[in-house]
């Protein structure tokens, strides 16, 4: 339990929006397992606090702090804050995200801007403020949570999701080229239809409206190969690879979490 041990995490959307596992929370746990200093970084402090106290009853550390990463100012402080605290930033985890209902003729501008700022904006961000610490020891590792809805149409209807996640691999692999030389490494995880609170929240509203969990649930089990959906440790574990030395010569890629579901339609 040790391959990321020495290491320091900064995970962006590290709490779960509803109750459960969401991927944040699942990394932000599981890299701390590994060794890994965590800093959880969540909109919602209650919801980072969970994570940390997860981590504290393991036995693990952890500090947290509150930003909204779609804001240059929040996220220069919480860099700051996390150098404070560790000394180090080896591990950013870009897992922001929201979802935003509606084709290109019904979405809203607001929509749409609100969409490219935190799903898009945050990641430009981060790195931005990032990547120069990672540069100066000559070491680090990018990962940003896409989703197969950057490749594939999924059948619902979001525009905003389909762009912004389709631009964050251009981003990341111009990131991991433009620094393939320096010892920085950036990649993106792509999920597929996982069963986080973050479906039920956002995603659900693109099913029958008077329709429970439990439907959504089943509805959307039958549409993978494996029978039923992945879950935030599926992430997770992905994630992990990721971040420690074993991906070492990994970069500028994307890694498919999907139970084989894109496969369906190549």
């Amino acid at each position: 339990m040790s391959r990321l041990l020495g290491k320091v995490a900064l995970v962006t959307g590290a709490g779960s929006i509803g109750p459960g596992w969401g991927n944040g929370k699942a990394m932000s746990t599981l890299f701390a397992r590994e060794g890994a200093q965590v800093f959880a970084v969540d909109i919602n402090a209650a919801a980072a606090e969970e994570t940390r106290s997860i981590i504290d009853d393991e036995c693990g550390t952890c500090a947290t702090f509150a930003a909204d990463v779609s804001k240059s100012d929040d996220v220069e402080r919480a860099v700051n804050a996390c150098l404070a605290a560790f000394g180090r930033i080896d591990i950013l985890v870009n897992n922001v995200g929201v979802v935003r209902l509606g084709g290109v003729v019904e979405l809203s501008e607001e929509d749409w801007d609100r969409a490219n700022a935190i799903n898009l904006k945050s990641v430009f961000l981060t790195c931005k403020h990032v990547i120069p610490h990672m540069l100066a020891r000559k070491s680090g590792s990018v990962i940003n949570i896409s989703s197969i809805a950057a490749i594939r149409y999924t059948g619902i209807d979001y525009a905003s999701y389909y762009a912004t996640k389709g631009a964050m691999l251009s981003l990341t692999r111009g990131v991991a080229l433009r620094y393939a030389g320096s010892g920085l490494r950036a990649n993106c995880i792509l999920p597929g239809l996982m069963d986080t609170p973050l479906v039920y929240a956002d995603v659900a509203r693109a099913y029958d409206s008077q329709e429970d969990q439990a439907v959504i649930k089943a509805k959307r089990d039958a549409m993978c190969p494996t029978g039923h959906m992945g879950d935030a440790w599926d992430v997770a574990y992905a994630a992990l690879y990721l971040a420690s030395d074993e991906a070492k010569y990994v970069t500028g890629t994307e890694l498919v979490v999907d139970g084989g579901i894109t496969a369906k339609f190549t």
